[in-house]
């Protein structure tokens, strides 16, 4: 017998002593479902609490597992996940190691990985070897959920069959704890409220801190390294008004183009008009209210998804178009182009991207800057810092209360003549100076609408330290010009005509980016210890062409 049939065996003997209702959490009605609290036993004797809902029944169903550090007990989860069992899975909530009830040190998401530790591969074929389970696993859920379903797939467990992803990632070191090399301490000192054991965040805060930037530590986590391993179809929604649609594009893109045998040609996506997570997706995003056709009931697709690739239902959840993605529109403006579905087989369709300049007196055109001097200055001080209240990217609503602040810069088109579609992936190119050694940028793109609205699209910082590459850190020379060219963000759009297309730029916006200490030195927690002002100028002169890169589609196509 194989080392494998062994321990599946084990894994199943174990769990018999281990599984007890989940008597200490407040009653709730499921009607006709079970739920179960079992600690499920990983390779290193450290176990992991999980929820489990069967359906009616005594026969044989398939699992689908989620996996998170956020807590898994609350009313909500669990009646969706024993809603969702009664379609005939068992659905499985999963804490992360050493959070909530699991064991084990807490260490983010690296015992998820392919390392030593293999926690979301244990986790799969535990339940695969349960005696009520038929032995075809899947996996669903977003954010947090959604690298958990990339870690996974790259460590390919025997009996995972087919994942459904929301919002997800790649790699945490521009998609979570960096985002465009600006680091998040703030912002990750709170996860310790998760962990069993608080300083066991605090170790891992300074350990990220031995690693300002990607080296070998952070390609350890990173899947897009991995794609070559992802072997099974997949089903992936990304929502236009998320910083993490970056993430659910390239998991798309790298799986359909560069994964295996199962999972080339066999992926799928949605991309809507929607905010970083949640079920339903609705159609009411921000301040705007889009169409109702807009709206996408996760739910009842998931479950199409999984009848199909764990039960054999022929209901032809794999014949649909491999792409549909929503284009925009004029949310409010009768009669306004936009607001439809789109089908393709692939994604981004193939566009020359179209420059708008930054020029003089705030204005954004589609003609370069002339020879003559022309810059705009600002003050980024950490200590005094301009404000985007909250930790989530505030899309869909008005910009208007950060552009106005004293330390942020507008550039802004004459109103459109006519409607212009943009699809595909905005980018930057930046010609900026500081009198620091090091600064951040933090570009947004909005919407304006006649009323005067600024509607934000999407944003992106960078930290100049890391213009030529995010493997090694080149500090400015205080006062030279340099060029800065980073990615901003996907969108679908048909910008109507009397809009107008605007980008600001700023170098602090607290606390959703936490403001650069500006030394050059290392960005730790307590790097307000020391910190330099600075004046930051943006050029554009025709020595400096400062542009955004637009997904221009020409409206004769």
């Amino acid at each position: 017998m194989t080392a494998r049939y062994f321990r599946a065996l084990l894994l199943a003997t174990v769990s018999l002593t281990l599984s007890a209702f989940a008597a200490d959490l407040p009653k709730l009605d499921f009607g006709s479902v079970r739920e179960e609290h079992v600690m499920i036993p990983m390779r290193d004797g450290k176990r992991l609490s999980a929820y489990l809902y069967f359906p009616p029944g005594s026969e044989k169903w398939p699992a689908i597992f989620e996996q998170r550090y956020a807590d898994i007990t609350g009313a909500g989860s669990r009646k969706a996940a024993a809603k969702w069992a009664e379609s005939g899975f068992v659905i499985a909530l999963v804490n992360y190691r050493g959070t909530h009830e699991s064991e084990g040190v807490w260490r983010g998401y690296r015992s998820l990985q392919w390392g030593e530790l293999r926690d979301g591969y244990d986790v799969c074929e535990w339940l695969a070897a349960q005696p009520w389970c038929t032995g075809k696993i899947g996996t669903y859920g977003g954010s947090q959920a959604g690298f958990a379903q990339n870690y996974l797939a790259v460590t390919q467990p025997p009996h995972l069959v087919t994942q459904y992803m929301t919002d997800t990632g790649l790699s945490l070191f521009q998609e979570g704890y960096r985002i465009g090399g600006v680091t998040r301490p703030e912002r990750f000192i709170n996860i310790g409220k998760v962990a069993r054991d608080p300083a066991d965040n605090d170790a891992f805060l300074k350990e990220w801190e031995q690693h300002p930037d990607y080296d070998d530590y952070w390609r350890d986590e990173d899947c897009t390294l991995h794609f070559d391993k992802m072997n099974l179809p997949c089903f992936t929604i990304g929502s236009w008004y998320d910083f993490m649609v970056q993430g659910s594009v390239a998991s798309f893109i790298g799986r359909q183009q560069h994964g295996g045998a199962n999972s080339r040609g066999q992926q799928h996506i949605v991309l809507g008009p929607w905010l970083h997570g949640g079920y339903p997706k609705s159609n009411k995003i921000g301040e705007l209210v889009f169409p109702e056709i807009a709206q996408f009931d996760v739910y009842a697709d998931m479950t199409k998804w999984f009848k199909h690739f764990l039960k054999g239902e022929q209901n032809g959840a794999e014949k649909v178009p491999a792409v549909r993605y929503y284009v925009m529109g004029a949310a409010g403006e009768v009669g306004a182009p936009g607001n439809l579905w789109r089908e393709a087989q692939d994604f981004p369709p193939h566009v020359q991207s179209t420059p708008l300049y930054l020029r003089a007196d705030g204005a954004l055109e589609r003609t370069p800057a002339p020879p003559s001097a022309s810059s705009t200055s600002y003050a980024s001080d950490p200590r005094q810092p301009m404000s985007i209240p909250g930790t989530a990217f505030p899309g869909a609503k008005d910009s208007r209360p950060f552009e106005e602040q004293s330390e942020v810069r507008t550039w802004t088109t004459a109103p459109l003549t006519a409607p212009t579609e943009w699809t595909g992936e905005v980018q930057a190119e930046i010609w900026a100076s500081s009198t620091a050694k090091d600064t951040d940028f933090i570009l947004r793109v909005s919407d304006v609408y006649p009323d005067g609205r600024s509607m934000l699209l999407m944003d992106y910082p960078l930290r100049a330290r890391y213009r030529e590459g995010f493997d090694k850190e080149v500090l400015l020379t205080p006062g030279e010009p340099a060029k800065l060219a980073w990615h901003i963000g996907w969108t679908s759009i048909i910008l109507n005509k009397g809009h107008r297309i605007r980008v600001t730029i700023a170098s602090t916006g607290y606390p959703l980016y936490e403001p650069n200490n500006q030394t050059g030195g290392r960005q730790t927690q307590d790097w307000m210890k020391q910190t330099v002002p600075a004046i930051n100028t943006i050029w554009h002169d025709q020595a400096h062409q400062s542009r955004i890169l637009v997904p221009e589609i020409d409206p004769t196509r």
